[in-house]
Formats: structure tokens, C-alpha cells, sequence
């Protein structure tokens, strides 16, 4: 099981480099949003702002420790990208936020499971995390659709990775 992991790992580190090129070579103000799609592939969504730019939400998978938002301005050149599932980040979702309001914050989840008996719905994301080498932050919302609490745990998987 330690050998399929290191592949993954192995993997990721090359998928990522993707992410590691373009953040060392787009030039705010400069460079494309051809020249993101380029070095970052195509965007999960595309968020629309009311100033004409748009953000590109990249999910990195297989892991999906990292989602980048990268901002387009309106006139079509690249500003800045930034990985959105840090722990400074995270502790900024809190008690009443509406489901849109955590997607567009944080981008797709990872993972959503429902809880009949406690009627709530759970949007989980692995990232790294200040103390485990992966966690799991969790965000419950109720049946209004509002953010309940959150939580953030290691990640299971590293439980069954020895």
C-alpha cells in the first residue's frame, strides 16, 4: 500500500509542476488568459464578476490538496492566482454562509455525503493542513442550506497509508 501511495505522490508532484510553471512564468498584466489555459489546462468553472473579470477554479486532483483561483481582468490578461484550501482561508467559513457562497469561496469539494438522521449535508476538502501532512476540512450545513459549523480532521486515508 506504501508503494501505490508513493506513486500518487510521484504523480501529483508532476501534475503540480504544472501549477509550480505557471506561477513562476504568467506575468500579471501581461500574460493571457490563453496562456493560463495553457500552463493550467481547462478551469473547472469560470466565475463571472461584476466588473467584466473572471476567475478560473483549477481543482488539483487525484489528491486535491490545492484548488487555485486565478484572476482574469477584463481585458483578458492574467493578474494573480492563489490556492484557496489553506488553514488561514478555511477559518474564514463560518455559521450562516449560504451553499454558493462556500463553493465560490473554496471551489468544488472533494467529497459531499448526507445525513439523514441529523439532516445535514457535509462538503468536505483535502488540503494540507497545519498539523497532519493531509487533512479534511469539513463544512455542515442544515436544511436551509446555511453553513452549521465546521471542522477539520486528518485525513483518513493516512490511516490505512502504512
Amino acid at each position: 500500500m506504501r508503494v501505490f501511495w508513493m506513486a500518487v505522490l510521484v504523480l501529483t508532484t508532476l501534475l503540480g509542476g504544472c501549477d509550480y510553471f505557471a506561477r513562476r512564468d504568467l506575468q500579471p498584466g501581461v500574460s493571457t488568459q490563453a496562456d493560463v489555459r495553457r500552463y493550467m489546462g481547462t478551469p473547472e468553472i469560470i466565475w463571472e464578476e461584476p466588473d467584466g473579470s473572471r476567475v478560473y477554479e483549477y481543482v488539483r486532483a487525484p489528491l486535491g490538496h490545492e484548488t487555485w483561483m486565478v484572476l482574469i481582468g477584463p481585458d483578458g490578461t492574467y493578474q494573480r492566482m492563489e490556492n484557496v484550501l489553506v488553514p488561514a482561508r478555511l477559518a474564514k467559513v463560518s455559521a450562516g454562509q449560504s451553499r454558493d457562497d462556500v463553493r465560490r469561496y473554496l471551489g468544488k469539494p472533494t467529497e459531499i455525503e448526507y445525513f439523514e438522521r441529523r439532516n445535514e449535508e457535509v462538503w468536505s476538502w483535502r488540503h494540507k493542513g497545519e498539523v497532519w501532512e493531509s487533512a479534511m476540512f469539513h463544512v455542515y450545513f442544515g436544511p436551509d442550506g446555511r453553513v452549521l459549523r465546521t471542522e477539520t480532521m486528518r485525513d483518513p486515508r493516512l490511516d490505512n497509508a502504512s
